[in-house]
C-alpha cells in the first residue's frame, strides 16, 4: 500500500508548465531535518511493527582491518536469512513488491529468488553533505519547467519533496563523493546464460558535489557532472570512447556529449546520446536514459509524487560485490545468482513517470521506487506504449563506507519480451572503485576524449 503523506498535494501531477514557481519549504519543515527525519529526508522513527528499525547515522566508520583500494568486507557478515520469498509463497509479500518484481517470480518460477535479511538502515554521507542539504531544503528551487534547479550545491536539493520531479532531481544529484574513477564493465546474459564482458573505464567528475562550489557558479558554468568513459575490451571495441557534459539548465543547454571512433579516428559530436538511445554495447537491454537508473532531462515525462510503500529492495548486497565471487558465479541464466543477493524492507517514495503526450520514448510509463535514506532508485518497472510491463531494473546496493556513500554495487535490468538481462558494474574480478580521484576540467574535453581513444 502506497502512503499518501500530509504535505503531498492530493496525487500531485506534475506537468508543470511553469514550474519556476514552485514553493520552497519554510524553515521549520527544515528544522526536521537530522531530528524527526534523517539530514536526508527519511522519517527517522522505526516502523509500526519494528520490521523497519530507526534510522541511527548508517555505517560511521569501516570494518576493522579495511584498507582503501580493497573491495569492501561485509560488515553484516554475520546475518542469516529470515526467510525466502519464492514462486510459491511472492503473493503474501505481494503489498511489499513491485509490479516488476512479482512479473519475475512469474516469468522465472523455478529460480528467482529473494532471500530475505534483517533490515540495517546503513546509509550514511559527510557531515558536509548533510549540512549542505540542511541550506538547500529552504533555497533549492526548479527552474525551465522542471528541466532544471537553482540554489542547491552538494547535497540533496529537496530533501522535503513536494511533488515527483524534486524527488528524480533527488536522485540524479544524490551524493557520490567529489569524483571516481570505475574499472569493470557490463555483461548482456542469453536466456541461457551465455555472456561475454565488455569493459569499461570509466570517470565522473561531480561539479555539484566539490566543496569549494556555490550554487551562483554551478548555475554559471551549467556543468553538474562531467563523465568519461573508454571501453577496454573485447579488442574490437577496444578504444571507443564516450564524453558527457551534463548540464544544469538543460533547456538554456542541453546535454552536451561526444564519441570517438577508433576505425575513423575522430572524436564527433554526439546530441542523440540520451533519452531512449540504445546504450552503449548493451544488445539493447537498456536505453541510455536507463542508465544509473534514470539520468538526463526529464522533460519528456510528467512526473507524480505516489507517495511512500514498504517495501523489499536490494541492500548491504557486499556479498555479490566481494572479489570472492567471480562473474561467472554471478551471472546465471535469466537472472543473477540469487544466493548471492541480500534483500531487505525499507522505506521507498513512488515516482510514477508517464509521458508527456506530444513526445516519444520507447517507455510509455516508468514507476520508481526511491530509498527514503540515500535517494537511490532501488527498482524500477517500465512499460511499452501499449502499456505492459517491458522491463524492470534493480540496485543492488552498498554503502561505500570509506566515502561514506550508498550507491549500487551492480545494476540489473530485465528485458521480460527477450528474457535476458544486463548487469552493469561488473568488477569483481578488476580493481575496486577509486574515489580519491581528483582529475582535472580539462581532462573531461573532446581533445582528452581522442586521447583516450588512442592509447
Amino acid at each position: 500500500m502506497i502512503r499518501k503523506l500530509g504535505f503531498i498535494a492530493a496525487a500531485v501531477s506534475l506537468s508543470l508548465a511553469s514550474a519556476n514557481v514552485m514553493a520552497k519549504i519554510s524553515q521549520e519543515e527544515a528544522d526536521k531535518l537530522g531530528n524527526s527525519l534523517t539530514p536526508l529526508g527519511g522519517e527517522k522513527a522505526a516502523n509500526a511493527d519494528g520490521s523497519i528499525p530507526a534510522w541511527s547515522g548508517g555505517i560511521t566508520q569501516a570494518p576493522s582491518g579495511f584498507e582503501v583500494g580493497d573491495h569492501h568486507p561485509d560488515p553484516f557478515e554475520g546475518d542469516n536469512v529470515k526467510f525466502t520469498i519464492t514462486a510459491d509463497n511472492y503473493k503474501e509479500y505481494a503489498e511489499f513488491l513491485s509490479e516488476g518484481q512479482k512479473k519475475l517470480f512469474e516469468a522465472y518460477p523455478e529460480t528467482f529468488k529473494m532471500p530475505v535479511y534483517e533490515t540495517r538502515r546503513s546509509a550514511s554521507n559527510p557531515q558536509s553533505v548533510y549540512e549542505a542539504t540542511k541550506e538547500n531544503a529552504t533555497r533549492a528551487e526548479l527552474i525551465e519547467g522542471g528541466n532544471g534547479l537553482k540554489g542547491a550545491v552538494m547535497g540533496i536539493p529537496f530533501p522535503v519533496p513536494q511533488n515527483g520531479l524534486e524527488a528524480i532531481w533527488n536522485h540524479i544529484l544524490r551524493y557520490r563523493g567529489e569524483a571516481v574513477q570505475r574499472y569493470g564493465g557490463q555483461a548482456a546474459v542469453t536466456s541461457s546464460g551465455d555472456y561475454n564482458v565488455i569493459g569499461f573505464d570509466e570517470q565522473l567528475l561531480i561539479k555539484y558535489a566539490q566543496p569549494e562550489m556555490t550554487p551562483e557558479e554551478l548555475l554559471e558554468d551549467n556543468i553538474l557532472f562531467m563523465f568519461k568513459q573508454k571501453v577496454t575490451k573485447p579488442a574490437r571495441l577496444a578504444g571507443t570512447a564516450l564524453l558527457v557534459h551534463e548540464t544544469v539548465d538543460q533547456i538554456k543547454e542541453p546535454r552536451r556529449a561526444w564519441t570517438y571512433n577508433t576505425g575513423q579516428r575522430r572524436v564527433r559530436a554526439a546530441p542523440n546520446i540520451a533519452y531512449d538511445t540504445p546504450g552503449t554495447a548493451a544488445d539493447g537491454l537498456r536505453t541510455t536514459d536507463d542508465f544509473d537508473m534514470f539520468n538526463g532531462s526529464p522533460n519528456r515525462y510528467n512526473w507524480e509524487l505516489k507517495g511512500k510503500k514498504e517495501m523489499y529492495v536490494a541492500y548491504n548486497n557486499y556479498k555479490l560485490h566481494s572479489n570472492d565471487v567471480s562473474y561467472d558465479d554471478i551471472l546465471t541464466p535469466n537472472h543473477i545468482n540469487p544466493d548471492l543477493t541480500r534483500w531487505e524492507k525499507h522505506r521507498v517514495w513512488v515516482v510514477e513517470a508517464t509521458l508527456k503526450d506530444g513526445f516519444r520514448h520507447v517507455y510509455q510509463k516508468r514507476v520508481f521506487f526511491i530509498d527514503e535514506d540515500s535517494w537511490q532508485i532501488q527498482v524500477a518497472d517500465m512499460y511499452d506504449n501499449r502499456g505492459e510491463l517491458y522491463r524492470v531494473a534493480f540496485a543492488y546496493g552498498v554503502n561505500y563506507y570509506d566515502v561514506p556513500t550508498q550507491w549500487s554495487t551492480l545494476d540489473v535490468y530485465h528485458d521480460l519480451n527477450s528474457r535476458r538481462y544486463l548487469a552493469i558494474g561488473l568488477d569483481n574480478e578488476e580493481q575496486i572503485y577509486d574515489f580519491t580521484i581528483r582529475p582535472r576540467d580539462v581532462e573531461f574535453t573532446p581533445q582528452a576524449l581522442r586521447r583516450e581513444g588512442m592509447r
